[in-house]
């Protein structure tokens, strides 16, 4: 089985690129999405974030309170990290577990979206990495227009990667400061030589 990973920086249109394998029926299995289910209402994560933050991390309904959680972390890379820390643990083991499922299962492929590629995990387990790259000026407007407040966005932005770490891990590097028409011209030009080339039929 090939497993495809695709990451890059917030608001660079990484999962836009998922959305591609998405639309063409290959499961992908997105970090985020499992990281809000492991923080969710009686969310497996929830014990350790609330030991790490205190009580008040976890809201009256009983999941995460995101908006106090983002106050604290986005402001001290130390704590963001240790939390982080947690919530990756709990998403690794998901994923772990969802990939040896599609293996037993024969499948061809299986797609990996991670904003931040660890390396046990993540790199080292995936065939292939697909970094979809961005200036920070177009990611910048993006999440704004998206709703994020702009010094949020700044911040979430300088917590992450730079666009030259995101490119140094990519065997293929999708660069996505144009129109969507050319970020998906960029994605099937790569299906054909990356995947197709290997039997991989999309």
């Amino acid at each position: 089985m090939f497993v495809l990973g695709i990451t890059g920086g917030i608001g660079s249109g990484k999962s836009t690129v998922s959305g591609y394998f998405r639309e063409h029926g290959i499961q992908v299995l997105d970090a985020d999405e499992i990281s809000r289910d492991v923080t969710a209402v009686n969310g497996c994560a929830l014990p350790e974030i609330a030991q790490l933050l205190g009580p008040r991390a976890i809201s009256a309904k009983g999941g995460l309170n995101r908006s106090y959680v983002a106050s604290l972390v986005f402001s001290e890379k130390k704590k963001l990290d240790q939390l982080s820390a947690i919530v990756h643990k709990y998403v690794l083991s998901t994923i772990a577990s969802e990939i040896a499922k599609a293996a037993e299962k024969k499948v061809k492929i299986i797609v990996l979206d991670v904003p931040i590629p660890v390396k046990h995990g993540f790199v080292d387990v995936c065939n292939q990495i697909w970094v979809v790259s961005c200036s920070d000026g177009i990611r910048l407007d993006r999440l704004v227009q998206r709703g994020m407040d702009r010094d949020d966005a700044k911040k979430r932005m300088a917590m992450q990667m730079t666009r030259e770490e995101y490119e140094e891990l990519g065997d293929v590097v999708l660069v996505n400061d144009g129109t969507l028409d050319d970020l998906k011209e960029q994605i099937e030009k790569a299906v054909k030589s990356e995947l197709n080339e290997r039997g991989i039929r999309i």
